[in-house]
């Protein structure tokens, strides 16, 4: 059985009433599980990028308040849904560890190696997202969760474009992947298709489909690759329609690399010398640019 985590991201607009009525609407459409995630933006961006940035020092507005986290978990129990995070700062497992059910590492973390330790070492389940990753580096972080003791690991293969096209979803590396290493791997989706998720599940067998919800376009992360409860509903329902498994097209060759369209991100992930965004051979050309640009 495919469990569908509802990623709220950062829809939750600071707000409890809406992080719970998101939760409420994904329980109802039939999602198992709910995830956040939690950070302080000084987490995810190097002080220097972030002086030049005032897009990036403008998600600020998009954190989750830890007041939250309580009655979040208890309205999860209540509707009997896993509730999973994402933590971008080594502090927040510790805050974390006694709501959630699993943890979650994201695509733009998988490089740093000691976060994933750390939430390894916790005992909780662990789930990754492999976007933009190649298989050595996937390999690496499989490495880094087990020798830290992991021993209940999901992988997600994932491409980190907003939206994704059908046909660079590349879904057969979910079948590659599960091959390759042994444990469950999902579709963490992006490209807000039913088509797309229905072959992932019904043709890839995903264990996992996690899926961006927002509950009217009003949340901070807004786009193209967000599903609504109703949208939510649907697919769940199709799922189980007879038929075709969705699109050929969307299967690509199985081989984990970045696709075109989230090349651009490739830099910006997490270094793995102090956890922030971008990679530092991108932040000096970032700066070199700046200065060049003064």
């Amino acid at each position: 059985m495919t469990r569908f985590i509802a990623e709220i991201g950062s829809n939750h607009n600071r707000d409890l009433d809406r992080a719970l009525a998101l939760i409420g609407a994904a329980a109802r459409a039939g999602a198992g599980a709910a995830k956040l995630q939690v950070f302080h933006i000084e987490d995810l961006f190097a002080p220097e990028v972030l002086a030049e940035r005032e897009e990036l020092r403008a998600r600020r507005a998009w954190e989750l308040p830890l007041e939250l986290l309580e009655p979040i978990a208890r309205r999860c129990r209540e509707l009997k849904m896993e509730l999973g995070a994402t933590p971008f700062g080594l502090w927040a497992i510790e805050e974390l560890q006694p709501h959630v059910d699993f943890f979650k590492v994201a695509s733009y973390e998988l490089l740093w190696h000691e976060l994933i330790g750390a939430v390894s070492a916790t005992g909780k389940p662990l789930v990754i997202s492999t976007g933009m990753a190649t298989l050595g580096e996937i390999d690496a972080a499989v490495a880094a969760a087990r020798d830290a003791g992991c021993r209940d690991l999901r992988l997600l293969h994932c491409v980190s474009g907003y939206p994704t096209p059908p046909e660079q979803c590349n879904l057969a590396a979910i079948g590659a992947m599960r091959e390759r290493y042994g444990c469950p791997v999902g579709w963490s989706d992006h490209s807000a298709r039913v088509d797309v998720v229905r072959r992932a599940v019904r043709r890839w067998r995903a264990s996992d489909v996690e899926l961006h919800v927002d509950l009217d376009g009003g949340g901070h992360e807004a786009g193209e690759h967000n599903w609504t409860p109703d949208a939510l509903s649907e697919l769940i329902a199709r799922l189980a329609e007879p038929g075709d498994d969705g699109p050929a097209s969307a299967d690509g060759d199985g081989l984990k690399r970045a696709m075109p369209v989230e090349q651009p991100d490739v830099g910006w992930r997490a270094d793995p010398s102090d956890g922030l965004r971008p990679l530092l051979a991108t932040r000096a050309a970032l700066l070199a640019h700046s200065g060049d640009d003064r």
